[in-house]
């Protein structure tokens, strides 16, 4: 993005893909555990559904929150999903299957956890005068922000709020001249429900500790006032790692443009967000996207 907004290159091609089902799952849960903190975290045995359920935890813990609250992100991503013809699962779900699903870390059940999956993702990026030759409806990046954290939960603020989502989200807004409400859809790192959670609260859509009560009035869902993951997210569509950043901004691509398959086209969507999360957090990066 940088690249091409400085001048420096004309057209870019930026891809990401990853093929995970190759190997298997004890595997591939031990290369993901790679991206933790190895020194202390993983080196004691805690893997990513662990680290996520000490995140979920405490926050029932300060914040009230329930198992059926967990459930409900859940469903509505496999809501979605279940119209994405290119999600990973395209199955409805109800909340009891939810919470009686085998657990995986008390307190994420197999629902609450996003699946091994395989996948690529492709976009191009050019100066807009440029992109004008192309279609006729190009989408502007109006800004793309990288912050970072400490990788290990121990040395954190606050487990239950990841600040490299709030700085690269505060930064994000305030470049591209932009306020919270101006958001149509977005597109967030759901790896685990309670991380799309957090990230609604982290990205400012609302206050610390209420995030979960926008599951409870349908408001995340296609229609409701705060669209969330259109695709199925993470926890439906997929997430193969390495494609999961530009995978998030093809979907909001297609929003923008009204070409999502019918069910989960956001009405008149003029501009998107996409957040995405590395590690357990210790980098996230905010990308604001709007129509030409």
């Amino acid at each position: 993005y940088l690249a091409v907004a400085s001048g420096l290159y004309d057209i870019v091609a930026v891809g990401g893909v990853e093929k995970m089902t190759d190997v298997e799952q004890e595997q591939a849960t031990t290369a993901l555990s790679g991206a933790m903190d190895f020194e202390w975290e993983a080196y004691f045995g805690a893997t990513f559904p662990g680290i996520y359920a000490l995140m979920a935890r405490r926050y029932m813990h300060e914040y009230g929150l329930k198992r059926e609250s967990l459930a409900k992100v859940s469903v509505k991503n496999h809501y979605h999903g279940s119209m994405n013809p290119l999600a990973h699962f395209r199955n409805k779900i109800t909340v009891d299957e939810a919470l009686n699903a085998p657990m995986v870390a008390d307190p994420l059940g197999k629902y609450d956890c996003c699946p091994i999956s395989d996948g690529a993702a492709l976009v191009i990026l050019a100066p807009l005068e440029i992109a004008r030759k192309y279609t006729d409806t190009p989408i502007i990046v109006k800004s793309s922000v990288m912050a970072s954290d400490t990788l290990s939960l121990l040395r954190r603020r606050d487990i239950c709020t990841l600040d490299a989502t709030v700085n690269a989200a505060e930064k994000a807004f305030k470049l591209a001249h932009m306020e919270r409400g101006q958001v149509d859809v977005i597109e967030v790192h759901d790896c685990f429900t309670i991380a799309e959670i957090l990230a609604i609260e982290d990205l400012g859509f609302a206050k610390k500790g209420e995030g979960w009560k926008l599951y409870e009035e349908g408001e995340t869902y296609v229609g409701g006032r705060l669209p969330v993951n259109t695709d199925g997210g993470l926890k439906a569509s997929g997430h193969p790692v390495g494609a999961t950043g530009v995978k998030q901004i093809v979907e909001l691509v297609k929003q923008l443009r009204g070409e999502a398959e019918k069910g989960r086209q956001v009405a008149n969507a003029e501009v998107g967000l996409a957040h995405n999360v590395g590690g357990s957090g210790a980098t996230a990066v905010v990308t604001i996207l709007s129509r030409g």
